[in-house]
């Protein structure tokens, strides 16, 4: 199992915009073959901050979500939403 956190920080104007559209890629994501958990959090500190917290059956199953249209589709406005690019931090449960 492969865990992924997706640590992104949107722009204070784009706040509610952006925390659609991630959620927009939750059920589409959890459709995927591979992916055991796509959840979404807000931090309660900074409304700024979205996390995703991702587990997958293995890294080819990521790779292929990656590359997903959804997910394009979501890239091609992140530029407009995104503060910063994404972090991402590949975990292993120990």
């Amino acid at each position: 199992m492969l865990t992924v956190i997706a640590k992104i920080l949107v722009k204070e104007e784009k706040i509610e915009e952006a925390k659609s559209a991630l959620h927009a890629l939750v059920a589409p994501t959890l459709k995927e073959d591979g992916c055991i958990d796509y959840v979404l959090h807000q931090s309660n500190d900074d409304p700024k901050l979205f996390f995703f917290y991702e587990n997958w059956t293995d890294k080819e199953s990521l790779e292929n979500h990656l590359a997903n249209v959804h997910i394009a589709e979501f890239s091609a406005k992140a530029e407009d939403l995104l503060a910063a690019p994404a972090e991402l931090f590949f975990l292993s449960k120990l």
